[in-house]
């Protein structure tokens, strides 16, 4: 218990009551995810989510967004321009409302918006409280208007500085550096938000324009297909099953949905779920109800054509969905989603609406589609007799249990801790640098696992035959959690799992391989953060005796400007092989001193996408996809 003096010194004056946008900068991360290059780009997707939200209302039909030369963004609308007059309990300028208060706007029963994706009324007042700058234009009621602002506060009253014969809103902001741990946007990030709600909201058209010297780029995101389109630029890597994308569109009182589905020819499932144009990630009534209706109609169908004999067992929902693409978008007037996060809808009324919806629209399509249903179910078939072979697999698995028994080239060496949390594992490519990471590391809490060579390509294979793979077993029965349906990330014996490659073409080669296999079927050990990828040095440098590390070209020019040219030794590493094992602790396992990079999964859809293109079969989209991002590449070996 608390002392009689601790007690006396905690009164009323030590309550601090953050005033305003204090709250937002004290604790930026509770808004915007965090400080990182997430939050960055959070704040760029919040302004354009309020344009977005008048093209739901029907009132705008083109966006612009640009990066500007000095990292600055600006969002263009030509919708209704936002409110200028005073607001009536304030006192002040709607549209310094907006830009100024916390949970202010136009999205919670007022008339402003039926269908929003901002509910809170966080968006404009977070990216004002966490800017250094910003600048506001509204064209309305021929009026230019302009009102600037910086960390939360108001620079100067509205304004009119001009004429105009038409209506749209216009937001600069420069984000603070003194909130955000770095400053530079990345095109291709924003490019795939923006693309995505072009997808959701067809007919709109979002234009996205880099202007910085050396990087000037720009793209036009405009897609009348809606999600059909979504769904044959998911698939592009790969095979369809059945050559049409099925497609509906239900719109019952204030309640919309689409569908737009196609089977191909991989083995894991993607299917992407938003209401209200906001990712759903963890699902909801939605998706739940869309699922359902998936595997009831098949089974139907398969039953009453004979597809599936009177013997023979249904389908499981995971027959059904794997190789299917598909997207679920709802429009509701009061979304319920779990959190600020919004990454789960709860309005129960949706889950009947969406499966009714299926049940009826899905149905009609086999009935009028029977080639292409019955390649459809011969495909849910297959999954199902492969499904009933992993099971055999992981069970040979379970029961071989110890690692021993796998012919590895290297045997794990596991350190002695027994705290998961404590402890971490080194994915290690080829023998030699195992001998040497064995050799250099803290036998108490780091453990080593050489790989031989690259491992089976999975987005190439089903389950049950990459769990012949003993490359892969090893690594299943390591990490101790499972494998697809059967992980369970409570049972994780390592805290980290560090892939540590050659930083050359087959050591980025080995990293991805890895990726894959663990987006595929370990994907919580990414979403939670488990993943990393070690950054060995490229150079060692030699002058006086004295020996230096760098990681990168640059750091290398950087570090012979310092020391000087003369007299100085540079030795290339071509692999961690060279290494001894006091310079790979040194350099890559001392957790001092050694530079981590944390996998993440920013987007499901942004992330399958990546993975198709670049390990499936299809060459042209590999080939386009390389083309298009060269020029952006900024080191090679890393």
């Amino acid at each position: 218990m608390a002392s009689l003096e601790e007690t006396k010194n905690y009164g009323a004056d030590q309550i601090q009551v953050l005033e305003g946008l204090e709250a937002v900068r004290k604790r930026p991360g509770m808004y915007i995810g965090s400080t990182g290059p997430r939050g960055l780009h959070h704040l760029v997707y919040e302004i354009v989510d309020n344009s977005i939200d008048e093209a739901l209302a029907g009132f705008c039909s083109h966006i612009t967004v640009t990066i500007k030369k000095d990292n600055s963004i600006q969002v263009e609308d030509n919708g209704r321009g936002m409110p200028v007059d005073m607001h009536p309990k304030m006192k002040r300028p709607a549209v310094e409302v907006i830009h100024t208060v916390l949970h202010a706007g136009g999205k919670f029963g007022g008339g402003g918006y039926k269908v929003s994706g901002g509910l809170h009324g966080v968006g404009a007042s977070v990216v004002n409280a966490l800017s250094q700058s910003m600048i506001v234009e509204v064209k309305r009621n021929g009026k230019l208007y302009r009102q600037e602002y910086a960390r939360g506060k108001v620079l100067t009253d509205l304004e009119v500085v001009g004429a105009s014969d038409t209506t749209g809103s216009i937001t600069w902001f420069k984000p603070d550096p003194e909130v955000f741990e770095e400053l530079e946007f990345s095109f291709s990030t924003i490019e795939y938000r923006l693309r995505e709600m072009a997808f959701l909201n067809k007919g709109i058209s979002i234009k996205l324009i880099d202007e910085r010297e050396g990087m000037e780029k720009e793209e036009v995101f405009h897609y009348e297909g809606g999600i059909k389109e979504f769904v044959k630029h998911q698939n592009r890597g790969k095979e369809p099953v059945h050559k049409d994308i099925v497609y509906f569109e239900v719109i019952r009182d204030n309640q919309e949905m689409e569908v737009a589905l196609q089977y191909t020819d991989r083995y894991n499932e993607n299917i992407f779920s938003y209401a209200n144009n906001i990712s759903t990630t963890e699902g909801g009534t939605h998706l739940s109800g869309f699922k359902a209706a998936l595997t009831r109609v098949l089974n139907d169908y398969a039953r009453k054509n004979n597809i599936l004999k009177e013997k023979e067992e249904n389908l499981q929902g995971e027959d059904v969905r794997e190789g299917l693409t598909a997207i679920i978008s709802v429009k509701l007037e009061n979304p319920q989603f779990e959190g600020q996060t919004k990454t789960k809808l709860g309005n129960s009324e949706m889950r009947s609406f969406v499966e009714t919806s299926t049940n009826d629209r899905l149905s009609a399509f086999l009935e009028q589609n029977p080639q292409q249903a019955k390649d459809i179910l011969e495909k849910c078939i297959r999954a199902a007799r492969a499904r009933e072979a992993a099971r055999k697999a992981r069970d040979l698995t379970r029961r071989k249990g110890a690692l021993d028994s796998f012919k590895l080239p290297g045997k794990l060496a596991d350190c002695s801790e027994k705290d998961p949390k404590l402890c971490e594992i080194f994915l290690v490519e080829g023998d030699s640098a195992g001998g040497s990471a064995k050799q250099g590391r803290d036998r108490t809490r780091q453990a080593i696992l050489p790989l031989r060579g690259k491992i089976m390509n999975v987005e190439k294979a089903r389950l049950d035959k990459i769990l012949n793979s003993d490359e892969i077993k090893a690594m299943i029965t390591a990490f101790g959690c499972g494998v697809g349906k059967d992980f369970d990330l409570s049972k994780l014996r390592y805290d980290k799992i560090i892939i540590m490659t050659d930083a050359d073409v087959d050591g980025a080669h080995i990293s991805t391989l890895l990726l894959t296999f663990f987006f595929r079927y370990m994907e919580p050990l990414i979403q939670e953060g488990h993943v990393y990828l070690a950054m060995p040095p490229l150079f060692k440098v030699t002058k006086s005796k004295k020996d230096h590390y760098v990681y990168t070209d640059r750091e290398l020019e950087s570090l012979l400007n310092q020391i000087g040219r003369q007299g100085v030794n540079i030795q290339r590493y071509k692999g961690l092989g060279e290494m001894n094992a006091e310079q790979l602790w040194d350099t890559t396992m001392n957790y001092q001193d050694r530079t981590l990079i944390r996998v993440t999964i920013e987007d499901a859809a942004a992330a399958d996408e990546i993975f198709s293109v670049l390990m499936g079969d299809k060459v042209p989209p590999r080939k386009k996809f390389i083309e298009e991002n060269a020029k952006r590449v900024q080191n090679l070996d890393i």
